[in-house]
């Protein structure tokens, strides 16, 4: 299982936000390239990259910080915003590895196997946030009356190959991720799962592993904790040598 420690980008500074909410917003960092050093640093490979402002105005808004990130050498999973193939493109020139189609992909599945036939299933991949198991877009701002699951099961049959999925009631709360939720969506959806939301200890990054370790049902491809790191609740390093 992959770690991805998260960096939030809000202003060109490093945030985190609790629920998603613009409002409850911690400032950590000015630099994004320096945090992301850190990261390499501690041992990952990967970091997975927010551009909320481009999240809430459909438009992304630092490619600067984005750059600064990728130029550390990490492979960079970006979402936020991208909801254009020009969009996807800018985002690959600035040295991003992965970008994550989150709001288009829920309202227009057809772009989302337009977007993945273009670029490739390693290169696009879905974000899928959900609330109360239904589907959250435009920065969480509005829920569809859509579950989870279904639309997961549309973006795998475009094409997609992997999946991050946020349960936006436990994102910067530091309260245990959903583990059930998690699971299902790892079994009944035939992508590679990426887990975000909750993540508060190494006790939740063993938990995480363990999914699909009974042969049940499928593994998880990865885990994104932000806060937790931030807040000094979990040890980067730690966390990588306990899923190798």
């Amino acid at each position: 299982m992959i770690i991805f420690p998260a960096i939030d980008l809000k202003g060109g500074r490093v945030v985190r936000l609790e629920q998603g909410l613009a409002e409850r917003e911690t400032i950590y960092g000015e630099d994004p390239g320096a945090q992301a050093q850190k990261w390499l640093e501690a041992g990952a490979e990967w970091v997975h990259v927010v551009d909320l402002d481009g999240a809430f105005t459909g438009t992304p808004a630092n490619r600067a910080a984005v750059a600064s990130i990728a130029a550390t050498g990490l492979k960079v999973q970006l979402g936020g915003g991208i909801r254009t193939a020009e969009a996807v493109q800018t985002a690959l020139d600035a040295g991003v590895t992965r970008v994550v189609i989150g709001t288009r992909a829920a309202i227009d599945p057809q772009f989302l196997k337009t977007l993945v036939r273009q670029f490739g299933p390693e290169t696009v991949a879905v974000g899928i946030d959900a609330k109360n198991g239904k589907v959250a877009i435009k920065g969480w701002v509005d829920v569809l009356d859509i579950e989870a699951t279904i639309l997961a099961g549309k973006a795998f049959e475009c094409g997609a190959k992997y999946l991050i999925y946020t349960d936006i009631s436990r994102d910067g709360m530091l309260s245990g991720p959903n583990l059930e939720a998690q699971a299902e969506m790892a079994e009944k959806v035939g992508m590679e799962v990426i887990a975000s939301g909750g993540v508060s200890s190494l006790k939740d990054i063993v938990a995480l592993n363990k999914i699909g370790a009974d042969g049940k049902g499928r593994a998880m491809h990865g885990v994104i904790t932000g806060k937790a790191l931030y807040d000094g609740q979990l040890d980067l390093k730690e966390a990588i040598a306990a899923v190798r």
